[in-house]
Order: structure tokens, then sequence, then C-alpha cells
């Protein structure tokens, strides 16, 4: 692994970097726990995708740039300016939820305020909005790049190919990523396409693409710091297959023991990208293992803050169904 110090930021930006990883682990444990317990109905998982989603997120301007995320993000969307008890509010479904309203299924982000653009249920529709977004950024002559996310099932729908396609040929200022965790639902990566990576397939459209380590925080970081220069340069797009583990089932609703053997799972939770990161925070001399569980015990505080007050908020009333679908 990249020694942290690689990445460029000052110690306290790693510092903070690191409290995100945590973070968005302990309120993805929380949707596990809600659902399970039955306040809450479903959740899809980014559990093992958060070091990489962070260290994305960090590389961009939130003010200036537009995000597309996809169901997995929740990190990236708190690296980005969200806090925990908006996404609470979205997986309890509250009328103050900054993401929809409480009118989406949990884990479709979407943030006016920070520039986070909502998704639709059926997957990589993300992928053409945001090569509509990049265009338009780039008639309008602003210093804005867009991001866009999908997972590697869903990169083989036409709609990428569709959205690299138009952003290849026109320049547009937007970055594509693909998080793959090797699984598309219960579909391995050799069920899913017979490249040697996805990372190729930029260069087939006019433009770069790269395969980082999203278990690795400097070199992911540093990856997307190199699309985000070649962005804002005006060069065109960019392609990062940013490599993950999915340590959790599809969903809420998906079993993984199916067809996923014991010794894999057992190696996959062995490899924890956050107790990788949290053994390098220690080893390079960024904070004590005391120090993580301070950190640890803050989070989890500010955590049960944000779940109780979500929870307390207004359910959306039968008469607003149809305010906040059409902009006024």
């Amino acid at each position: 692994m990249e020694k942290l110090k690689t990445s460029g930021l000052s110690r306290e930006e790693i510092i903070e970097a690191f409290r995100l990883v945590l973070e968005t682990r302990i309120v993805d444990d929380r949707y596990w726990q809600l659902t399970r317990i039955g306040k809450t109905s479903f959740n899809i998982s980014g559990k093992g995708h958060e070091v990489g989603q962070v260290a994305m997120g960090l590389a961009f301007d939130p003010k200036k740039d537009y995000f597309n995320p996809y169901y997995r993000d929740l990190g990236a969307v708190l690296a980005w300016g969200m806090t925990p008890k908006d996404c609470l509010m979205a997986t309890f479904a509250k009328d103050a939820d900054p993401n929809s309203h409480g009118r989406q299924m949990p884990n479709h982000y979407g943030s006016k305020e920070h520039n986070i653009v909502s998704h639709s249920s059926p997957v990589s529709t993300q992928y053409p909005l945001a090569s509509g977004m990049a265009l338009a950024a780039k008639l309008n002559k602003e210093d804005s790049l867009v991001l866009v996310v999908t997972g590697d099932g869903s990169f083989g729908q036409g709609e990428c190919a569709e959205a690299m396609n138009i952003a290849g040929v026109m320049k547009l200022p937007v970055i594509f990523v693909v998080e793959n965790n090797g699984y598309a639902i219960s579909v391995p990566n050799k069920g899913e396409y017979s490249s040697e990576t996805l990372a190729i397939r930029g260069e087939a459209y006019g433009f770069p693409g790269v395969r980082v380590d999203g278990c690795d925080f400097a070199a992911t970081y540093l990856a997307f710091k190199k699309a985000v220069e070649y962005g804002r340069s005006g060069k065109g797009p960019y392609l990062i297959e940013m490599m993950v583990e999915r340590m959790t089932s599809h969903s809420s609703d998906d079993d993984q023991t199916v067809y996923r053997s014991k010794e894999e799972l057992a190696e996959v939770e062995a490899d924890d990208p956050v107790e990788k990161m949290c053994k390098q925070m220690i080893d390079e001399g960024y904070l004590t293992a005391e120090e993580i569980e301070k950190m640890k015990e803050e989070i989890r505080a500010l955590v049960n803050k944000a779940t109780d007050e979500a929870e307390a908020m207004p359910d959306p009333t039968p008469e607003s169904l149809y305010e906040q679908v059409y902009a006024d």
C-alpha cells in the first residue's frame, strides 16, 4: 500500500479522512441494525467500499463540482458534505429527508445543497445524465466537473456505453467511475465481462482509463486527483475502475452464502479495508490504537444521536404526495 503521506494531504486532512471512513462504516452498520429490527425496510450496503469512496470524494470540490452517486456511495456522499442525520432521515423515509423527502427507496442519495444529484432505481441511468450535465457545464463555460459512479454489473448496461461515447466525442468534463466489488448480485466478474479490466473501455471511447486499488487510500486519492486535474484542463473525460470488496450480501433481501463459499467470505472479512487503514494509521504514526477507539466512541455517540433525531422527525403526509416532484 502507498504510504498515506504520499497523498500530499496534511496530517490533519488524513486524520479527518480516516474519521470519515470510520463514520461511513458505523452508519452502514446502523442501517443494517435498523433493517434487521424492522424499523426500516431495506439496505444496500457499501461495506468494503468506504476507503475508496472517501478518497474519491475528497479529490473534488463540492462547491462547484457535481456528483451522481450510486446506491452504495454512502462514504462518498459523507465526504461530499452530507451528514449521518441526512442519510438516516432517508432510510427512515422522513419528510425532511434532503435526498427525496421520503419519496424514494433508501440508499438513493441526493442533496441540492451539496450538488449531489438523486438517481433512479434502474441501474446506470445516472451515466447519460452525467454526460448531459457535463455538456451543460461546458456550454456555460463553468469550471465544474461531473463525477458519476456505478457498479461493475451495472457497467454492462447500454447507458454506460452511450454516455461514454458522447463524452469522448465532445470532450466533456466528466469522471466516470465503476466500483468493482467482484459481483453483479450473484454473478462473479468472470460471468460479467471477458476483458482483462473494465478500465480499458475508456480507451475505446478516446479517453484514459485506469484501475486502482480502492482499499488503498493514498493510491485512490492520487488517481482521482490526476483525473480531476485532467478534467479541469479541458482534455475531456476520464474512467476509473476502483477495485473494492463487497463484504455483505448484495442487499438486505439477498443471501450471499448461497453463492459464495465460507472460505471466500472468510478471506474477504480478513481483508477488511477499514481494519487495514486502522493498522496503517497506527503503523505510520498518525493515531494510536487508544485514539482510534476514542474516535469510534465519539462517532457512535454522534450516530446514536442522529438516529434518535431522524426517527423522531415527521413522516410525509398523504396530502404532500405531489409536492417536491416538480420545481416551483
